[in-house]
């Protein structure tokens, strides 16, 4: 018997990531998303961090579904401008705002700032629920340094901006399987996969 895994998200581009993830170490998970439950509508976002808000995500979609889920909220943190975008990281420039404008306006930020103090970090907090209402939280963290001008036309957000610590290229330029072992989602799911694996033994046991 195999574990229906819903990755509770419409937004194609984590979509992709996660199935990515899940299905190069699971075989007997199949991976299901929101966008397979047109009728189900999200909730709004409440929380004053990712974890709170990743976890509320995992929550009701395990209840309404009624089976496992996996919920993701992450951002970029920059510690000279007070920790924005952080939880805000979607709708920087507003609620409707495009990945180009909330770059833009993160690059108009970064300008006051001095050279050393563009260091970020992308954090990803994963939420795995379970339909008896169990959550496990855990957060990822990739660090690097912010670009006045955005390189590369892979990833999504603001990928183009952020360099890893250690590399040249930015998300954005990065090979896609590159940046999946590296990023601060796949450093939450690696920490996440002995709760999966528990609740897939109890599936497959049934």
């Amino acid at each position: 018997m195999k574990m229906e895994l819903v990755i509770a998200t419409t937004n194609f581009h984590k979509i992709l990531e996660l199935k990515a993830m899940i299905r190069s170490h699971f075989k007997d998970i199949e991976v299901l998303s929101l966008k397979d439950f047109p009728q189900y509508e999200a909730p709004e976002e409440i929380g004053d961090s990712f974890s709170q808000i990743a976890e509320n995500k995992a929550k009701h979609a395990a209840k309404v579904l009624g089976l496992y889920t996996l919920a993701d909220d992450s951002g970029l943190v920059v510690p000279a401008l007070n920790g924005e975008p952080g939880i805000f990281s979607r709708r920087y420039a507003g609620d409707k705002a495009t990945d180009k404008e909330n770059r833009d306006k993160l690059v108009e930020n970064l300008k006051k700032l001095k050279d050393d103090d563009r260091f970020a970090f992308f954090e990803c907090a994963l939420s795995f629920g379970s339909p008896d209402h169990v959550v496990k939280t855990i957060r990822g963290i990739c660090e690097g340094h912010l670009l006045l001008e955005g390189r590369g036309r892979g990833g999504f957000g603001y990928d183009p901006l952020f360099i890893k610590h250690d590399y040249n290229k930015t998300f954005a330029e990065l090979e896609e399987d590159i940046k999946n072992r590296i990023s601060h989602r796949r450093k939450a799911f690696d920490k996440l996969i002995p709760y999966i694996e528990s609740e897939l033994l109890k599936v497959i046991s049934t």
